[in-house]
């Protein structure tokens, strides 16, 4: 009688232990949006300088080697693919425009989103929620430090700034891993490649990515700070936080990138 009453209580159970873990991150998410807001006000505008500093560092330039050759790639692959429908046609002229398109508005942003939440903000969580773990983060309370402005901050601007800066390099060197890729794999010219891109492509088209990038950036240094500094039950724990942050940036930059893009129709 008690395991059949164990095997109906179970689902209610599991409902209301989910139902309560989303309440209880989207509050978290709410608070820390607003401490981080109120931060970046003039009069209260207060973050650690060589914290920042060394985010950037970690957080950008670490960051641009796997950037560029990802980058490069994904130009290389978007042409081979467009290639085939161009050759059917012999519209040689219009394959820097697809390539083009596709790059600044939607794979550029998307790709280098996904990569940086998973390198980037795992990292972010995985530290946060170490030390918080091992009760650094109650020590600098202890001595009347804000981990927000401390701990919060440098990282918020570092990750914004960052995702920002490595999307336009990001696009920039797609765009020639695709034109080399026309060059050498469809004999078509580069510089027929970059005046397709020149002509066709609008200067919306690129807002839109960077407008993308600003947006992922917030949501991937927003969530893997909450999920870093809500981390509990020891080493375990740390390894749930991050999993459920990478889990959480990916579903944001997905509903981000379907608002922005509806938003802009």
């Amino acid at each position: 009688m008690h395991r059949i009453t164990s095997t109906i209580q179970a689902p209610f159970r599991w409902l209301g232990h989910t139902a309560m873990s989303w309440s209880f991150n989207a509050g978290g998410l709410a608070i820390l949006i607003f401490q981080v807001l109120r931060n970046l006000l003039p009069w209260r505008w207060q973050f650690d300088g060589p914290e920042t500093w060394r985010n950037l560092y970690r957080v950008g330039v670490k960051s641009f080697p796997i950037v560029v050759v990802t980058a490069i790639l994904v130009g290389a692959i978007m042409v081979i693919q467009s290639g085939l429908y161009i050759e059917q046609y012999g519209a040689y002229g219009l394959l820097g425009w697809g390539a083009g398109y596709s790059i600044l508005r939607e794979v550029g942003p998307i790709l280098i989103g996904l990569m940086f939440s998973g390198r980037v903000g795992a990292n972010n969580t995985a530290e946060l929620g170490t030390m918080k773990v091992t009760d650094q983060v109650d020590a600098l309370r202890a001595l009347a430090i804000d981990p927000i402005a401390y701990l919060v901050m440098p990282r918020f601007i570092a990750m914004i700034l960052m995702m920002f800066l490595l999307v336009v390099i990001g696009n920039f060197t797609a765009l020639i891993g695709g034109a080399i890729t026309s060059q050498v794999l469809l004999d078509v010219n580069m510089v027929l490649f970059f005046q397709s891109v020149i002509t066709f492509v609008l200067l919306d088209d690129l807002l839109h990515g960077l407008i993308k990038a600003v947006a992922f950036g917030f949501a991937i240094a927003i969530i893997s700070c909450h999920f870093g500094l809500s981390t509990s039950g020891g080493a375990v724990g740390v390894g749930r936080a991050v999993n459920a942050s990478v889990v959480g940036s990916a579903i944001a930059i997905f509903v981000l990138d379907y608002a922005i893009t509806f938003a802009s129709l």
